[in-house]
């Protein structure tokens, strides 16, 4: 009997430790019925190997990424979760990774872990965590709010681009689901890059605000919304055969629509015609930046 409890436990750890990629915590041992007296014998015949104070990697010592951070978040105890850039980097949306595993808690008290960076999140609600390959870890719309705190302008603005194209969450979708954390830390400086990056104007709002521009350094109003080469484009001086391309929602493109962009563009070069791209952000809030690129490239054009 002694020895089917003794299978029993062994099994148990197994799969716990499969589901929390090779770690298990000293206390999810002591709840499966081992003495501390089980604990160390297996440590010492290698059964367990200590991988953080009071955590264990189960039958081999070297743990892969995942099982770094799942032993990260067990270490600093129940109701842990990765957040800032170690949720970004699980995410795929952080290049950097930062020394220490970035661990949330929902508690007060000091990391006794050198590699460990704990951040305390006592009001964090409950649905701005969840789970990513079994590790908890805060949600998209959170763990963007936070990159704030961490990363500089062009740092955040490639996790925003990344986020979009790995479909972590649409820059669209980030931009609305902003509004429920009005007020908070971060959110302020989210809004004002996404609403550059994804600002769109109409056709009629466009052609009203980009023509002045155009008159105003001399050039003929051009033929607008015209098929050349195979493609409609947006603005076009044929005595110059310069073509003015306009982009909104930079960031909710997608593969085949980034493509797509890029024939045109060759199809434009290919047949000896110059072209230029602004944002809808720029001709709206940059007017006099655009004014200059154009004003220069008529002039070498002419």
């Amino acid at each position: 009997m002694a020895r089917t409890k003794a299978g029993g436990r062994s099994r148990a750890v197994w799969a716990l430790a499969r589901a929390q990629h090779g770690v298990v915590a000293r206390r999810q041992l002591l709840a499966l019925g081992y003495s501390r007296t089980a604990i160390e014998h297996r440590l010492k015949t290698g059964r367990l190997h200590q991988v953080k104070r009071g955590v264990y990697s189960v039958g081999r010592a070297e743990l892969s990424r995942e099982g770094e951070w799942m032993a990260a978040i067990l270490a600093c105890g129940q109701d842990s979760f990765l957040t800032h850039r170690s949720a970004g980097a699980l995410y795929g949306i952080c290049q950097e990774r930062p020394e220490q595993t970035e661990v949330g808690v929902r508690r007060r008290g000091r990391s006794r872990h050198q590699d460990i960076k704990v951040r305390e999140r006592l009001s964090l609600p409950s649905q701005d965590v969840g789970t990513l390959y079994r590790i908890p870890i805060t949600s998209p719309v959170r763990t963007m709010i936070d990159l704030v705190a961490v990363q500089g302008p062009r740092d955040l603005l490639r996790s925003i681009n990344e986020a979009d194209k790995l479909e972590v969450i649409r820059a669209d979708d980030l931009r609305e689901a902003l509004h429920a954390h009005v007020g908070q830390p971060g959110v302020k400086v989210l809004h004002a890059l996404l609403d550059r990056d994804t600002f769109v104007l109409s056709d009629e709002e466009l052609e009203r605000l980009f023509l002045p521009i155009a008159l105003e350094i001399g050039l003929p109003l051009p033929e607008t919304k015209i098929w050349l080469n195979g493609y409609e484009v947006d603005f076009f001086w044929p005595e110059l055969k310069l073509v003015v391309e306009t982009d909104g929602l930079r960031y909710h493109r997608t593969p085949a629509a980034q493509a797509k962009d890029a024939r045109r563009d060759q199809a434009h070069t290919a047949a000896g015609y110059a072209r230029l791209r602004f944002t809808h952000w720029q001709v709206k809030h940059e007017r006099e930046y655009v004014k200059g690129i154009l004003g220069e490239t008529a002039a070498r054009l002419a």
